[in-house]
């Protein structure tokens, strides 16, 4: 039974309809469009154009689409913060929905993780990322959902935050299109089949 729609002041919402926000991580600004630490967004761009909807500004300093991924009706965002502070943009958001935190799914770039893999979990550390880290702060909690994008680690002895900030190697980008399209199918499993089922369709060798 389809929920009824309700349209707010600032939003629009299904009585009896589970919402999901899906957040990516990055930086804002063309400087930092195609960095490894832009994974996130690069995510959320394409699980956009899967809604066919458009980002708008909101007033949690973040850029929202709503509408339907894979059927689910959903909440994408890309907090309009730095990585470093994306915690406030995004509490403010989950508050504004009240979306509760195990549906709540943040894609972000992993270094523990190869190139393009996809892991996926429910809680833990943050494992030295600072955007986790904001976002554990400002929540109060670990129990959102991770979709975790494998950059690597950085080659000899580069520092690993000089490494995310730089742009995807030329090998790289050849491939990095299939695997920011599997990273999408995979939060869109999430979605519609809940972690496990992705987990064990997307950890496969």
């Amino acid at each position: 039974m389809r929920g009824m729609w309700f349209r707010g002041k600032d939003r629009v919402s299904a009585v009896g309809e589970e919402t999901w926000l899906v957040v990516g991580l990055g930086n804002p600004g063309p400087k930092y469009e195609a960095t490894r630490h832009n994974a996130g967004f690069l995510v959320l761009d394409l699980l956009a154009g899967r809604t066919g909807g458009r980002f708008k500004t909101h007033k949690s300093r973040c850029d929202v689409v709503e509408g339907r991924l894979a059927g689910v009706r959903a909440v994408l965002a890309k907090p309009r913060s730095y990585m470093n502070e994306s915690g406030g943009p995004v509490k403010a958001l989950r508050d504004f929905y009240k979306i509760p935190d195990e549906r709540l799914l943040v894609v972000h770039d992993e270094l523990d993780i190869d190139f393009g893999a996809v892991r996926l979990k429910q809680g833990g550390g943050d494992n030295g990322h600072n955007g986790l880290r904001s976002i554990t702060r400002s929540l109060g909690s670990k129990d959102y959902l991770r979709l975790r994008f494998g950059v690597g680690r950085p080659p000899g002895r580069m520092d690993a935050a000089a490494f995310v900030l730089k742009e995807f190697a030329v090998a790289e980008r050849r491939e990095l299109p299939y695997f920011l399209d599997r990273a999408a199918d995979a939060a869109e499993a999430v979605l519609t089949s809940g972690i496990a089922a992705a987990q064990n369709t997307f950890h496969a060798p």
